[in-house]
């Protein structure tokens, strides 16, 4: 028979420790995020800013007088008490010498009935009274002879200290103040000890003045100095959050109304009230959005006869270029039968002609993007196909100018959701703007993808592109060598209808290069159509280039190319291989 043991019952001790350490994850978590609300408060809020800069400021510069004027009032009451028992101390040893100096030995039998009756003269009269001033004889040198008397009839020994019985015995004057028991309450004394001379030799006179009084009036004022310092720090930040939220207010007003206009709201305005710097501020603000509206409102009046008159010339030129074309056609079919001349401007004419129906396509394809009317038409696709027939349409070309394309495509199918008719053109542009700057040197073209996104980089080690035209390169019409004769006869709208194709698949098209070294392009797209790109599959910075700072793979070559909207960063480190794509 098998028997299993049970684990232990949680204990007390052990249910108490995880009740703790959840209250201590509680606070934790609660105090976390109220730092976190501070520190949010404190960078976003101006208000929050200034009333608080006050408080503190405010309260250490109060706090600074309250302790000042406290401690004065504390030094002045102190003093009036050391000048009233100053006062008494020395008016009672001149009493008590009047009395002790009829007697010349310590031993006599009435000197210490006279000191009895010196003490309680001196205290008031009332021995058994144990408020107020204490007044004590001593006479340490004759201790034998002569008994100590108080009063009241008090235990003084733990008050006086052992010091100033010493300096007071060396027939000095000397106080201090001490905290002690007297009559059932502590309470805090001022002591003053002065020597007493006689004709058989020195006794002791002490006053012991309570400074009860004292304290508490001290206390009083320290409290009303408190109180008035919190009253007036409460006021100061209430001064300065009335006073910042009149200022504070238009410009948050004048922010939420530029939202608004950044939103398209083109007529916010703030209201204008009074004649000070803020109406002149809003006033001015309203101006400036008048202006602002006056000029958006006209260039987009511009932009839209521009994109009209685009597209209606775009679309009148079809009727009288098919009929130029249909004549060219039959003149460049007979060109055989013209003179050599002739023939030879048929042939041209023919070729302009062709360049002359792209650049009408491409028109109309730009006047779409910017009117908005471009659609996507999403579906999976294979584009490894999709690369080899952009290939084998530029083998023609590639082979008249003698240039080499290589193919690094993976041994498998590369799906994504992607509008196949829009990559092809893409690809295209790409492709044949490598083989037109290739330089007779072979042109490398690489897929790739992961789980997010597929690429693809053309490479050509032509002349490359200087700093700064990485950013000019996607620009309609942009030629980085005005004089260069163009082999393909492209329109200079190619990379720009690719631009918007990447964008319009919410993708990236990239652009690096740098002198004697070639360009490269790339291409990164979402695998999932609408999902949003983070990083790419491919490099931008291609694993061969010399990089600015000392060599290959040493430095970052920036390299700034349209990508997701404004614009793309890629920034390659110590090794080009691990250069990122911040978008």
């Amino acid at each position: 028979m098998v028997t299993a043991s049970l684990p232990d019952p949680p204990t007390h001790a052990s249910r108490r420790l995880h009740a703790a350490r959840a209250l201590w994850r509680d606070l934790a978590g609660r105090s976390a995020r109220f730092a976190t609300g501070v520190r949010q408060a404190w960078r976003r809020s101006l208000q929050v800013r200034v009333v608080t800069i006050t408080l503190v400021a405010s309260s250490l510069l109060v706090g600074g007088f309250a302790y000042l004027i406290a401690d004065k009032i504390t030094n002045i009451l102190l003093e009036n008490a050391e000048t009233d028992v100053r006062l008494r101390l020395s008016n009672g040893s001149e009493y008590a010498a009047k009395q002790f100096n009829l007697y010349s030995q310590p031993q006599e039998a009435q000197l210490q009935d006279t000191i009895d009756g010196t003490v309680n003269y001196l205290a008031g009269g009332d021995p058994t009274q144990t408020s107020g001033v204490v007044v004590a004889i001593t006479a340490d040198n004759f201790a034998e002879f002569i008994e100590p008397r108080v009063s009241p009839d008090v235990p003084v020994r733990p008050v006086i200290g052992d010091e100033l019985r010493r300096t007071v015995a060396s027939g000095k004057v000397a106080h201090q103040i001490r905290t002690g028991t007297l009559g059932g309450e502590r309470t805090k004394y001022l002591v003053y000890g002065s020597p007493v001379p006689t004709r058989f030799g020195q006794v002791e006179l002490y006053y012991l003045v309570p400074l009860a009084r004292q304290d508490t009036t001290a206390a009083d004022a320290r409290a009303t100095v408190v109180a008035t310092g919190v009253a007036l720090v409460l006021l100061l930040g209430l001064l300065a959050a009335l006073v910042t939220r009149l200022v504070v207010t238009p410009v948050r007003v004048a922010a939420r109304t530029a939202q608004r206009l950044s939103a398209g709201l083109l007529d916010q305005r703030m209201v204008v009230s009074g004649e000070d710097d803020l109406a002149l501020l809003a006033a001015s603000f309203n101006q400036m959005a008048t202006n602002l509206q006056r000029q958006i409102l006209r260039l987009e009046e511009m932009s839209r006869l521009q994109r009209r008159f685009t597209s209606d010339v775009s679309h009148e030129l079809r009727t009288p270029l098919t009929t130029v074309r249909m004549a060219a056609d039959l003149i460049f079919t007979e060109r055989d039968g013209f003179d050599p001349a002739v023939a030879r401007s048929a042939e041209l004419l023919q070729a302009e002609l062709d360049r002359f129906e792209e650049l009408l396509t491409d028109l109309l394809e730009i006047s779409r993007f910017d009117a908005g009317f471009a659609v996507l038409d999403s579906e999976p696709t294979d584009l490894v196909p999709v690369v080899h027939r952009v290939t084998e349409r530029l083998a023609g070309l590639a082979e008249r100018v003698g240039v080499a394309i290589e193919l690094d495509l993976p041994g498998t199918p590369v799906i994504a959701e992607v509008d196949p008719r829009r990559v092809e053109r893409v690809l295209r542009n790409l492709v044949g703007n490598a083989v037109e700057h290739g330089e007779a040197k072979p042109v490398r073209i690489t897929l790739g993808m992961d789980q997010s996104a597929v690429a693809v980089t053309v490479r050509d080690h032509g002349v490359g592109l200087k700093p700064g035209e990485e950013k000019l390169v996607f620009n309609r019409f942009w030629r980085a060598d005005p004089s260069r004769a163009r082999q393909t006869g492209g329109t200079g709208l190619g990379l720009s209808i690719s631009l918007e194709d990447a964008r319009l698949h919410g993708g990236w098209l990239e652009a690096w290069g740098a002198p004697g070294q070639g360009a490269q392009f790339r291409l990164t797209l979402p695998a999932r159509a609408g999902d949003r790109l983070t990083t790419s599959p491919l490099r931008l910075v291609p694993a061969d280039a010399t990089l600015p700072f000392g060599g290959p793979r040493d430095g970052g070559l920036l390299a700034i190319g349209p990508g997701s909207g404004a614009g793309a960063l890629a920034i390659g480190p110590a090794d080009p291989a691990h250069a990122e794509v911040v978008p």
